[in-house]
């Protein structure tokens, strides 16, 4: 972490020291159970250093959270496996100066307790922040969240809406938070294939188009089927690049597609899913169908 302050560098280790920031024991019945309670825990020695109560989706404090880009923007999207590092930047600003940021994520409805959180995510190390060269008490700050799926997110319900939740402390040891500064998509990957039959066929005949749609099951590890979904088929001819929409269907038992169409020309054949608050979007390879 580097950070000026009143033209020392202080380390993440000894602000932590000096300031007895408490870390309250994992609750395992919650995925990143560990995130969730030093989130709760921090909010919780924000609140006894301030005289208004906290409130679910809340901040407190002098310092102020802004310009929060979680993931440059985009959805966070995993496998079963997937191993990544997510990059959050902010600004940290306070007349005081800042002598510690802390960032997590998390889903919920109350920062304030584990047993409100569903979700929860923290850095290994502390955000690093800079202090403007032009703005006093102004700093930038990088916060790097290592998700390894296979082991931080077994619960399928964490897949959804998560929230950025930023906390502080000035020079003087007051504590500051926002547990909702930005927020941010957490989904599963989605995968669909495609047959379709017969090849070649005749001209005006029909073609019957086959798939499934299934999307990384968190629990198990494993692609599970995804139904009562609309997926759409589509087409392009032999000679252009593009894309069009024959018809919508719906993915059935064990996410189970079937879609009947005519044969007109050369071409090929794909199933694309649009995403959703959950899931990411996904589209089949190709089928070229040679039409006689």
């Amino acid at each position: 972490m580097r950070m000026q302050v009143a033209g020392a560098a202080l380390s993440g280790a000894a602000v932590l020291s000096a300031l007895a920031l408490p870390v309250a024991a994992q609750a395992a019945e919650h995925p990143g159970a560990g995130a969730a309670a030093k989130l709760s825990a921090f909010g919780a020695k924000a609140n006894s250093l301030a005289p208004q109560t906290v409130r679910p989706n809340d901040a407190l404090g002098s310092m102020k959270f802004s310009n929060a880009v979680i993931n440059g923007g985009k959805d966070i999207v995993l496998g079963t496996t997937t191993k990544t590092s997510v990059t959050v930047t902010y600004t940290a600003t306070s007349s005081s100066g800042v002598a510690l940021t802390e960032a997590f994520l998390w889903q919920g409805t109350d920062s304030s307790s584990t047993d409100t959180i569903t979700g929860g995510l923290g850095t290994t190390d502390d955000p690093d922040c800079v202090e403007s060269t032009t703005q006093t008490g102004t700093y930038r700050c990088t916060a790097v969240f290592p998700i390894n799926a296979a082991t931080d997110l077994k619960k399928n319900g964490v897949a959804g809406t998560w929230k950025l939740f930023l906390g502080g402390y000035d020079l003087y040891a007051n504590a500051s938070y926002d547990d909702d500064v930005a927020t941010t998509h957490i989904k599963k990957v989605s995968r669909l294939t495609l047959n379709a039959t017969p090849e070649p066929v005749k001209k005006g005949k029909n073609i019957t188009v086959t798939g499934k749609l299934t999307r990384a099951n968190w629990n198990d590890g494993t692609y599970a089927s995804y139904t009562g979904q609309k997926v759409l088929l589509q087409y392009r001819p032999k000679t252009s690049d593009t894309y069009t929409t024959l018809k919508t269907v719906t993915s059935g038992t064990g996410g189970a597609l079937k879609a009947i169409t005519v044969a007109k020309a050369d071409g090929y054949y794909r199933f694309t899913f649009a995403t959703n608050t959950s899931t990411a979007a996904s589209k089949s390879a190709s089928d070229y169908v040679d039409v006689k």
